[in-house]
């Protein structure tokens, strides 16, 4: 066999051959992805605050970290396929929308325990998810700032007098500030950006005026720290 026969068999080797972990290697690392991908799943289901808990995306959660470690040890032990493996993945395209910016969070936390796991820094897998714990603890914990609500008022009265009600409107709230008047087939529409801890006094006092309908709206959707 040439010289040159014996550097073609080598590179061969080398590229199909590669790394060469053992099946205790790739099991412990695949069963250290596991571990993870549940402690990261209970993590998320105990810690959202959603109405409705997605369990499709509590198992996205726990099975993405040992899906990227098969894929980084497989990417390890042979060039070739990691080769293979990138052009696979650079033409898929995930469309699926997260409307939850925390469900983002969990998502690149699963992927990131599988990548450390299937580079082998267990003990650095291990204190992504201490940290993030922690983390995450800590913002939850932390108290939240009130978010304005929205006051409606709708009439098709005319001697309605708006002055008044915004004297009633300032009495019993912090802050308001009127965002939207509109007038559409005789009916007038006034929309309210208001901060204020007594609602109920505040819609009680409202009823003298005989408006047509009151709503008073808040929501938890953003919160200010």
């Amino acid at each position: 066999m040439s010289t040159k026969d014996i550097i073609k068999s080598s590179v061969y080797e080398n590229l199909a051959g590669g790394t060469g972990l053992s099946a205790v290697d790739v099991a412990m690392i695949l069963g250290l992805a596991c571990l993870l991908g549940l402690y990261i799943y209970l993590v998320h289901r105990f810690s959202s605050k959603a109405a409705f808990y997605s369990k499709d995306l509590g198992i996205t959660i726990a099975g993405m970290p040992v899906v990227v470690a098969t894929i980084m040890v497989a990417m390890q032990s042979n060039l070739i396929v990691s080769l293979g493996m990138v052009g696979a993945l650079s033409i898929v395209r995930f469309r699926n929308a997260i409307k939850n910016p925390l469900d983002l969070l969990y998502l690149f936390w699963s992927i990131s325990a599988g990548i450390i796991c299937g580079v082998g820094l267990k003990v650095l897998a291990l204190l992504l998810c201490i940290v993030m714990t922690v983390l995450v603890l800590i913002m939850t914990l932390l108290p939240n700032v009130k978010a304005n609500a929205v006051l409606v008022l709708r009439t098709e009265k005319d001697n309605i007098d708006w002055n008044d009600i915004e004297k009633t409107i300032k009495d019993h709230a912090k802050y308001y500030k009127e965002k939207v008047r509109s007038i559409r087939n005789g009916e007038t529409e006034v929309i309210y950006e208001i901060s204020s801890k007594s609602e109920k006094e505040l819609i009680c006092e409202l009823k003298k005026y005989e408006l047509e309908q009151v709503n008073y709206l808040s929501h938890a959707g953003e919160y200010r720290v």
